[in-house]
C-alpha cells in the first residue's frame, strides 16, 4: 500500500469511530432517560448541580469497536506481530469490560467485584496473545516458564492501572475524554512515524471515539461516559498500546503511553498515597484529584479541563521528542509539566500539598 491510500485509511478508520459515536450519543441519552441511568448529584464529590445522563460510553464503545472491526475486516492491521486473534481478544476484552462498567453505573459494584473483572478481562486478552513480553531474558537461559509469570504480571498490572487511571480522572465535564484523544493521537503519531501503521490505526479509531463524544460531554456536558465508557476507553488505550513495540523491542512500548499518561497516573498514585495516609479504602473517592483543587481556586470547569488538557499536551509532546530520542528537549518539556502541577498541588501557606484530613471533621 503506498503512502497515500495509507493515510486515507488512517483518515476513514478514524472518521468511522468518529461519525458512529456521535451520531449514537443522542440515543444513549435517550436510553439513559427511559431506563433511569440518570448520574444524580447526591455527595458533595460531584460537581454538576442536576441529573445527568451517564451511559454517553454505550456510543463510544459502539464507535471504536466497529472502526476497528472494520480494519480488522478489511486487512489494515496486519503486522509482524499482530495476529487476527490477538486483535479479537482486545476487542472480547472490551466487550466485557463496558460490560462490567455499564453494570456498575446501574447498580454501583463493590470495588473488589470491579477489580476482579478487570483482572478476568486483562487475562483474556493476554492469553489472546495481547501481553508485555519485549524482556525476553529477565533472568537468563532456562528460566521460561519464571519469564513467563513476570510477563504475565506486569501485562496484567499495566492493564488494570490505567484502566482504572482513565476511570478515576473522569471527574469533570470533558476531562477523561480529551485527555484520552490527547493521549490517542500522540501514541499514534509515534507509532506512525516509526512505521507502526496496526498501532496507529487502534490508536485513531479511540481518538475518533473520545472525540465524537466530547461535543456532547464539554461543559455544560449533557452526559457522562459513566464507568462504561471510562474502564473501556482506559482498556482500549492500554492494549493497543502494547499491541506491538512503537519502536522496536524496547521499554519505549509503555514508556510512550505512560509518558502521555503521566498527569493522570500522577493523579492516580497521589489518590492512593492519600487514602493510605488517612486510613481510608483505596477505591474510596474523594474530592482531592487535581481537578478539584484548581475548582476550589476559582478556575471554573472549562479553564480546569483546558489547563488539564494543556499539560496532558505537554508530556504528549515530550513523549513524541523522547521517542525520536531527542532527550534534551523532552525532559525540558517534563520540567515545565512538572512544575504546572506542583504549583496546583501547592499554595502559597505551604511547601508540599497538604495529605492528611483535619481529625476534627472525623470527631464531629
Amino acid at each position: 500500500m503506498d503512502e497515500s491510500n495509507r493515510i486515507i485509511c488512517l483518515i476513514g478508520i478514524y472518521l468511522c469511530a468518529f461519525v458512529v459515536t456521535a451520531a449514537l450519543t443522542p440515543a444513549a441519552i435517550a436510553l439513559a432517560k427511559k431506563t433511569g441511568a440518570m448520574d444524580v448529584p447526591k455527595d458533595a464529590r460531584r460537581i454538576h448541580t442536576k441529573p445527568i445522563p451517564r451511559i454517553g460510553g454505550t456510543a463510544i464503545f459502539a464507535g471504536v469497536t466497529i472502526a476497528v472491526a472494520l480494519a480488522l475486516f478489511l486487512g489494515l492491521l496486519e503486522g509482524e506481530n499482530v495476529t487476527t486473534s490477538k486483535v479479537a481478544g482486545i476487542l472480547a476484552g472490551g466487550v466485557l469490560i463496558y460490560i462490567l462498567g455499564t453494570i456498575d453505573d446501574f447498580k454501583d459494584l463493590p470495588a473488589p467485584v470491579k477489580l476482579a473483572g478487570q483482572v478476568g478481562c486483562a487475562m483474556v486478552v493476554f492469553f489472546a496473545g495481547n501481553r508485555i513480553d519485549f524482556i525476553a531474558n529477565y533472568f537468563g537461559e532456562g528460566t521460561q516458564q519464571l519469564a513467563g509469570v513476570v510477563g504475565f504480571i506486569i501485562t496484567v498490572v499495566w492493564i488494570v492501572a490505567i484502566t482504572n487511571t482513565i476511570n478515576l480522572v473522569d471527574g469533570a465535564d470533558g476531562l477523561a475524554a480529551g485527555i484520552v484523544a490527547i493521549a490517542s493521537l500522540c501514541i499514534a503519531y509515534v507509532a506512525y512515524i516509526f512505521g507502526y501503521y496496526p498501532g496507529c490505526i487502534c490508536m485513531l479509531a479511540v481518538a475518533g471515539g473520545a472525540l465524537g463524544f466530547l461535543p456532547f460531554n464539554f461543559y455544560p456536558a449533557k452526559t457522562f461516559m459513566g464507568d462504561g465508557g471510562a474502564l473501556f476507553l482506559g482498556f482500549m488505550i492500554a492494549n493497543f498500546s502494547i499491541l506491538e513495540p512503537v519502536k522496536r523491542a524496547t521499554m519505549v512500548a509503555v514508556l510512550i503511553p505512560a509518558l502521555v499518561l503521566a498527569l493522570p497516573i500522577f493523579d492516580t498514585l497521589w489518590a492512593i498515597i492519600r487514602r493510605k495516609i488517612n486510613g481510608r479504602p483505596v477505591m474510596q473517592a474523594d474530592s482531592e484529584h487535581i481537578h478539584h483543587r484548581l475548582l476550589r481556586a476559582g478556575m471554573g470547569q472549562r479553564r480546569t479541563v483546558l489547563c488539564m488538557y494543556g499539560v496532558c499536551g505537554i508530556m504528549g509532546t515530550a513523549a513524541v521528542l523522547l521517542s525520536r530520542e531527542l532527550y534534551v528537549e523532552a525532559t525540558g518539556l517534563m520540567a515545565v509539566a512538572a512544575m504546572y502541577v506542583f504549583i496546583v498541588m501547592t499554595d502559597v501557606h505551604t511547601k508540599t500539598p497538604r495529605i492528611r484530613e483535619k481529625k476534627d471533621k472525623k470527631n464531629e
